[in-house]
This record gives C-alpha cells, sequence and structure tokens, in this order.
C-alpha cells in the first residue's frame, strides 16, 4: 500500500510541477507530499521567498485539484524537502533524514550527515559507515532541522 502512496506522489508531482510552471513563472515545487487520502502538501520556493500571496497564486494554478482534494501550498521550512539531485547538492555536509522503498541495506529510514550527491546516488555517513542510497529508492528526505543538524 504505501507503495502505491509513493507512485501517486510521483505522479501527483509531476503533473502539479507542470501546472505551477505554467501558472506562477519562477516557483519551483520542491515536494509534493500526500498527507491523507484527499489532501495533498505542495513545498514551493522562489528567488524571493515565499509569502502567503505566493502560496495563494499557486493554489489558484491548483484550483483544478480542489475537486478531488484538499491542496495545501507551504513553504519548504527548516525540514526543507529533497527530493532531486540538485536539492541534495546544494546540502551536502549537513544532515538529512530519508525513507527509502524498498530496503537498502536492510533498512528503510536513514539520519546522517550526507557525504556526496552523485549522479544516481547519495552518500549518507552512519555511524561511522557510508552507506550509497539510488536516487530511485529516495521515497521522502529531508534537511534536519539546523540545531540537531552539526
Amino acid at each position: 500500500m504505501a507503495a502505491n502512496v509513493y507512485e501517486r506522489e510521483r505522479t501527483l508531482t509531476r503533473d502539479v510541477t507542470e501546472r505551477v510552471q505554467q501558472g506562477v513563472p519562477g516557483v519551483e515545487v520542491l515536494a509534493v507530499e500526500l498527507t491523507g487520502p484527499e489532501r495533498f502538501c505542495v513545498y514551493i520556493d522562489h528567488a524571493q521567498g515565499v509569502d502567503h500571496a505566493l502560496c495563494e497564486r499557486v493554489t489558484n494554478a491548483l484550483r483544478e485539484y480542489l475537486r478531488d482534494y484538499s491542496v495545501d501550498v507551504s513553504s519548504p521550512g527548516i525540514a526543507r524537502p529533497l527530493r532531486r539531485p540538485e536539492h541534495f547538492r546544494q546540502v551536502v555536509g549537513r544532515r538529512v533524514a530519508l525513507k527509502t522503498a524498498p530496503e537498502v541495506g536492510g533498512r528503510k529510514n536513514f539520519r546522517g550527515e550526507l557525504k556526496d550527491a552523485g549522479e544516481r546516488s547519495v552518500t549518507v555517513a552512519l555511524d561511522g559507515d557510508a552507506v550509497d542510497i539510488p536516487y530511485e529508492a529516495i521515497v521522502r528526505a529531508n534537511l534536519i532541522a539546523t540545531s540537531e543538524s552539526r
């Protein structure tokens, strides 16, 4: 069942990103997360920052989804979502939390320092060991809040 949720999120992310890029130029969709069966949250960023007015413009661009979903639009916050290789490259050296499906090395949850963000995978330091995690296995990843990060 969880795999279906992640696949729905990937599909929504593609569709929502396209719609937002067409309707509100300059806005980057960082992630789309299902928060319930009929609710999702869109995390956005913009070079000039994210304010209530921008969130409202993005919500209006997604009006078609309001028939089937409750839609929340939010800034990335301190636990910034990481989904694409470029997101990971920007935070090498900081602490991250990752969830995978399927398991990688016998586990699905990882918390540690991001050592590298390559073409196909990230490397996370866990208890002195480095673990390579392929991007396609990552279903959720977030920056760990600054007070916990060093």
